[in-house]
């Protein structure tokens, strides 16, 4: 049976009331987090992180961070944003061989691990008490393989994952909302060059 990842969060928020423990949450990009950030942020103190290098070219992964800079300014000032290194080259090591794989497959299940294993990284160097992604409101990402790989990581790190299925709760059209709401840049393809071609 398949578990329900929504439920599972609102356990957590449930458990951690009364406090806002420090979050350490990926971004893919501005409009998945938009929907995110404006739910998690009343029980969350999150730090967004953004760490895309499958994002290509480098010229539509800096007007998509620097969108996501914006949408936090403009929600909230209060929210940080953490940045990284582009690391394109991490994600080329990752999906040499899988260069074939069909869109939301292998290729795409690597490349979640590869961006949840830094932001778990960052999690625990920087004394976050959960990490987690906004990959789960997209309605093409598979929810079920995100929080697998986050339970394998948070047991090899000892940080929390925030488990989540963010597209219940019409995440997936708030998102889309308050994208309009905020004027903010939609891209046509999840970001790299395979996810152009699917």
């Amino acid at each position: 049976m398949k578990k329900n990842y929504d439920l599972i969060l609102e356990e957590i928020i449930k458990k951690e009331s009364g406090r806002k423990p420090k979050l350490l949450l990926h971004s893919c990009c501005a409009p998945c987090s938009s929907s995110v950030i404006t739910r998690l942020y009343p029980y969350f103190d999150i730090t967004i992180l953004y760490y895309n290098p499958n994002i290509e070219p480098y010229e539509e992964y800096i007007k998509r961070k620097e969108e996501q800079k914006r949408l936090i300014k403009e929600i909230d000032k209060n929210i940080k944003f953490l940045d990284c290194d582009y690391e394109n080259e991490e994600f080329k090591r990752i999906s040499t061989g899988l260069e074939d794989c069909k869109e939301g497959g292998i290729r795409c299940h690597a490349c979640y691990n590869l961006r949840l294993q830094k932001t778990a990284k960052l999690a625990k160097e920087n004394n976050f008490e959960y990490f987690g992604t906004t990959l789960t409101v997209s309605p093409y990402k598979n929810s079920e393989v995100i929080n697998e790989l986050g339970s394998l990581i948070e047991n090899s790190t000892n940080i929390k994952f925030l488990y989540s299925d963010f597209k219940k709760k019409d995440g997936y059209k708030k998102s889309i909302e308050l994208s309009k709401e905020y004027n903010l840049y939609r891209q046509n393809y999840c970001g790299c060059n395979y996810s152009k071609q699917k």
